[in-house]
């Protein structure tokens, strides 16, 4: 029934075409459109991947690329698009014997495009390639002015070799690397060494799968070129000739916005993937005898996956089972019956990446039955393992045990260990923040004449300053030790955050005093020589300097500028702020 479909299809050409933007990440500007495929809309073949999945079954590849092409290059002609036309064909249609590429140039030409508006997108798809005849086409397409682009760099079987061999002028990092960039160190590393290769091969890079303004403002501030994906612009049968005004005023942003892990300890995220265990899985047409006798033989075991082609449809219980056929008749009744009828088809399913920070919100927000029957683990949709809330709970309460081993036991804050661990990843990430040191004026004193407990109270409330103005997604805060803290900014507005914490720890701190003290402003006291000395009311030093990439290379070199930073801010009467412009460029004065 497909296969006649798909001939009828092809006959009776019935695909659309639709175009999603690639746009400049620095400008703003549209550079062309990705051309894609759509079956009949009412039909199994909608989707690219079922329509060549059927395709290829039946040796309707090349005829279906071929027709493909043509319906995206007569709609983008018909739009009369701005830019370049990314058009997608795979390396094996290319080298067919019968290929006619001088062909493909006269009919674009019909259609009135210059071939340089054409860029050949080679999406990789066989273990195995002809590089010699794949070169010979590209250069032939080259000589003809049609650009060359790889999609989906890291997912194919050697993309990498594609890109030594072929020298593209594009190069489109796979969504896989893009999404959740801001919160995997191993994604961003990967993408920073695509760019520094294609700053030396002389290609392009395109970022795909943009789905957050998180991801595209950090692929933004690693210098990517080019982006697209849903958070830009949808791909569209009408697709927009500019960008929205909300995602260029994104782009225009003062560099470094992107909030990168806000905890040193997300470099080490612990994903579903640890816990992931191997079980026995059924599919939706075995029996419940056959499943009650998994779980006969394996007296372990607590939950079965019912799974088909790959994907999860739900879990089994031993608890749930047994005590069904444990009633009079109902296993006499059910037993021969698919295993979906005592189904949960409702199960707990996560991706192996999920944190388990997520994972653990995730069950205590869902039902309480998830706790005790586990999670199914996923990857792309496809079923790969059970989970059990046991192992869940036991990961996260050694996790928070490691975090509170390096905390600041009194305000909870991260201490130095991952303070200067969160530096250093700042700095490899090659992204631009602020450092800001914290310390209190004439805390000493006061912790002297009124106790260390009212003292403690002053550090609490420093602690509590800070949390409030700054950006739990953006800002670190670390507790260095006594009443000297360090604050990490990314966050756009962080001088007025600083003028803010300022503000908040002035107007708190006299309620900390006695009354007379408070409306003096201050106590008197005797220094170490016996002398009576006026002391004013706490008050808060901030001292800030701004780190550029390649500035500085480690936390010792911006722990001495922020304290000297510090230190000049001290010099300052009252709650101050001193920020070190010296780094920063100079405007010229005619």
């Amino acid at each position: 029934m497909l296969l006649a479909h798909l001939q009828e299809i092809l006959v009776k050409r019935q695909l659309s075409a639709i175009f999603q933007p690639i746009a400049g990440m620095q400008s703003g500007v549209i550079l062309g459109y990705e051309g894609l495929i759509r079956g009949p809309s009412d039909s199994l073949l909608h989707s690219p991947m079922s329509l060549f999945k059927v395709a290829k079954e039946n040796n309707f590849t090349v005829e279906l690329e071929h027709l493909c092409r043509r319906v995206v290059l007569e709609r983008f002609a018909e739009l009369q698009l701005p830019g370049k036309l990314f058009l997608n064909i795979s390396p094996e249609a290319l080298l067919q014997p019968d290929a006619q590429h001088s062909k493909t140039l006269e009919y674009i030409q019909r259609k009135g495009l210059s071939p340089d508006r054409v860029v050949i997108e080679l999406t990789e798809s066989l273990p195995t390639i002809d590089y010699q005849l794949l070169r010979e086409a590209a250069i032939l397409y080259r000589l003809m002015g049609f650009q060359i682009a790889i999609d989906d760099l890291g997912e194919g079987f050697s993309s990498l070799r594609l890109w030594s061999e072929l020298r593209p002028e594009y190069v489109k990092i796979d969504m896989h690397f893009i999404q959740g960039i801001n919160l995997d160190p191993v994604k961003l590393q990967f993408v920073r060494s695509i760019q520094e290769i294609a700053n030396k091969s002389g290609a392009v890079v395109i970022a795909e799968g943009i789905e957050t303004q998180a991801e595209l403002l950090l692929v933004r501030d690693l210098g990517i070129a080019y982006g697209q994906g849903y958070h830009i612009a949808r791909p569209k049968e009408y697709p927009a000739r500019s960008l929205s005004t909300l995602v260029v005023q994104d782009l225009r942003r003062n560099l470094s916005t992107s909030p990168l892990p806000r905890l040193a300890i997300k470099k080490n995220t612990v994903t579903a993937f640890k816990l992931m265990l191997t079980v026995p899985i059924v599919t939706p047409t075995m029996h419940n005898n056959q499943v009650y006798d998994i779980f006969v033989n394996d007296p372990d075991l607590q939950t079965v996956p019912v799974v088909e082609n790959g994907k999860p449809l739900g879990l089994i219980t031993r608890a749930n089972l047994i005590d069904r056929f444990a009633r009079p008749y109902l296993r006499e009744l059910h037993g021969k019956k698919a295993c979906t009828l005592f189904m949960d088809s409702n199960p707990m399913i996560t991706d192996k990446d999920t944190s388990l920070q997520e994972l653990s919100q995730a069950i205590v927000d869902a039902d309480r039955h998830h706790l005790f029957n586990g999670f199914i683990i996923t990857a792309y949709g496809q079923y790969l393992g059970m989970g059990t809330g046991h192992d869940l709970m036991r990961e996260i309460t050694q996790m928070q045990i490691c975090a509170a081993s390096y905390a600041n036991p009194l305000t909870l804050l991260p201490g130095n260990v991952p303070i200067n661990e969160h530096i250093d990843y700042l700095l490899q990430s090659g992204v631009q923040f602020h450092a800001c040191y914290v310390d209190l004026d004439h805390f000493k004193p006061f912790n002297d004449a009124y106790g260390y407990r009212k003292g403690d109270d002053i550090i609490q409330l420093i602690g509590t300053t800070l949390i409030k103005n700054c950006d739990p997604d953006r800002d670190f805060i670390g507790h260095i030790g006594g009443d000297d803290f360090i604050l990490l900014f990314q966050s756009e507005d962080w001088e007025q955050r600083c003028q803010a914490i300022l503000a908040t720890f002035g107007a708190a701190i006299p309620v900390h005093y006695d009354a007379d003290d408070g409306e003096r402003g201050g106590f008197y006291s005797e220094d170490r020589r016996g002398n009576k000395v006026f002391y004013a009311l706490v008050s808060v030093s901030l001292g800030v300097v701004k780190v550029q990439p390649g500035q500085y290379y480690s936390h010792h070199q911006i722990a001495t500028a922020a304290a000297e930073a510090k230190k000049r801010a001290k010099k300052i009467a009252g709650n101050s702020l001193f920020i070190d412009r010296r780094q920063e460029p100079q405007l010229a004065i005619a």
